[in-house]
């Protein structure tokens, strides 16, 4: 049996009046495998732990199966849960371990055949007799996922189940798990802060920073249309391109966006998404362009919505099945104060000597819809405070990454002709809220 797993409004608070989780809503389906993403210490693990009772909730609401289940026990929820330490009673053996929550559930009965059963699924039959000990990291998280298994519980909560495990063994597994819980048919939670992971395990990705959720959705819809600058810099490899900007908007000519000492021409006739974009006329954004979506090609090959700007190799990667060439291409880079944090800095209040009632509004509209992200630094006639704290990112060489194929003999120091596909652009705001392609909620003034 599966069963559906609903959070309504769940915020979680401690003693000191710390939110770790801020008014979280999830419908998680039957059968359906969703997994929590996000740095370490968004709040991830605590959702998990509030599903199986674990926590207690401060706000809102947890539904099993339509039934409300704040105050019922872990015992009484049926749910099965791995964590990331193995968790396995030392002076028993694999069988005992895996057969142990069976004789909880029914001291009478005999575990041996379910036992064996899910030692046989999981290919472990000859690691029954052995104590943890006894067990590699890999064979010690199959019996931890064993004795989950062996109870048919109606859900899967996984807590980080492969971080302690080497890269090659983690695949290996992150097969197997996927197999198995679709095998099964059980609704899984799955808690990571691998994005590898997410992708291809996760038949919905929820994507948390500082307890607040940023986007739910499908792993090819969180690659593709991210809602704002954190998912789309949390999600991908390498990271997206991330470039200061300023849209023009002339009445009389065309439409580009200047990225310092070059510009990407928008093509006529404009499509929907470029047309909203002169709501952003004279005004600063954040344009994220995927390795992918820059080719190295001369302006004669371009195709239909490609434009052609041109870069100096300052790096080359060699990956073995693919090349990441870094470009200095003269633009400025949009560098986030502490985006892969689990939490967002606060926000520095300073006077506003720009800007109107509405924009204002539209700001915190989509700051409280999504969660803060980012706030890219406002100009100011004083400069800036010496002493605001700041936090310099790692510089990379160059400003631009462009994946190619190894065949491609480049060197630093080459001028080479780029293409952009701009079919594959993204534009953020300042508050870090993606405004190309255009976001499918839009806040009226009456919100």
């Amino acid at each position: 049996m599966t069963r559906t797993i609903s959070l309504n409004q769940v915020s979680k608070s401690y003693t000191r009046g710390v939110r770790v989780v801020e008014r979280l809503s999830l419908d998680i389906r039957p059968g359906e495998f969703l997994v929590l993403l996000g740095p370490s210490g968004c709040g991830k693990s605590t959702v998990l732990r509030m599903i199986a009772g674990l926590e207690d909730v401060t706000e809102g609401e947890i539904r099993l199966d339509g039934e409300y289940a704040n105050d019922l026990p872990p015992s009484a929820r049926d749910m099965a849960m791995v964590f990331q330490n193995f968790a396995l009673y030392p002076n028993m053996t694999s069988r005992d371990n895996i057969g142990f929550p069976l004789r909880i559930e029914n001291p009478g009965g005999d575990p041996r055949p379910r036992v064996d059963a899910t030692a046989r699924r999981l290919g472990i039959e000859d690691l029954l007799g052995r104590f943890p000990a006894q067990l590699s990291g890999g064979e010690r998280q199959r019996v931890a996922m064993g004795r989950a298994i062996a109870r048919h519980p109606s859900a899967f909560l996984m807590d980080e189940p492969l971080s302690n495990l080497d890269a090659k063994l983690r695949n290996h597994l992150r097969a197997e798990i996927s197999s198995l819980t679709r095998d099964l048919g059980v609704t899984t939670v799955y808690v990571t802060h691998d994005q590898s992971e997410a992708m291809s395990l996760g038949d919905r990705v929820a994507v948390l920073r500082g307890g607040v959720l940023q986007q739910l959705a499908g792993p090819r819809a969180v690659y593709r249309l991210p809602e704002n600058v954190f998912v789309a810099a949390f999600i991908g490899t390498p990271r997206i391109n991330l470039l200061r900007g300023t849209v023009r908007a002339p009445l009389d000519g065309a439409m580009s966006i200047s990225l310092g000492r070059q510009y990407l021409r928008l093509p006529e006739p404009l499509s929907s998404d470029h047309q909203l974009l002169r709501v952003q006329q004279g005004r600063e954004v954040i344009v994220g362009l995927r390795s992918e979506a820059v080719r190295i090609a001369s302006p004669a090959a371009a195709r239909p919505r490609e434009v052609a700007i041109s870069g100096l190799v300052a790096h080359v990667e060699f990956q073995g099945h693919e090349v990441l060439v870094h470009f200095n291409t003269g633009s400025r880079p949009a560098v986030v104060p502490e985006l892969e944090a689990p939490r967002p800095a606060r926000p520095v209040r300073r006077r506003r000597r720009d800007g109107g009632v509405l924009d204002r509004l539209r700001e915190r509209t989509g700051t409280l819809r999504a969660g803060p992200v980012v706030v890219l630094e406002h100009p100011t006639d004083e400069g800036p405070d010496p002493e605001e704290p700041r936090s310099e990112a790692p510089r990379l060489p160059g400003d631009l990454v462009v994946r190619t194929t190894p065949d491609m003999a480049l060197r630093p120091g080459m001028h080479v002709p780029l293409l952009v596909d701009l079919a594959h652009l993204f534009v953020f705001d300042r508050s870090g809220q993606r405004v190309c392609p255009a976001p499918q909620y839009l806040p009226g003034l009456d919100e």
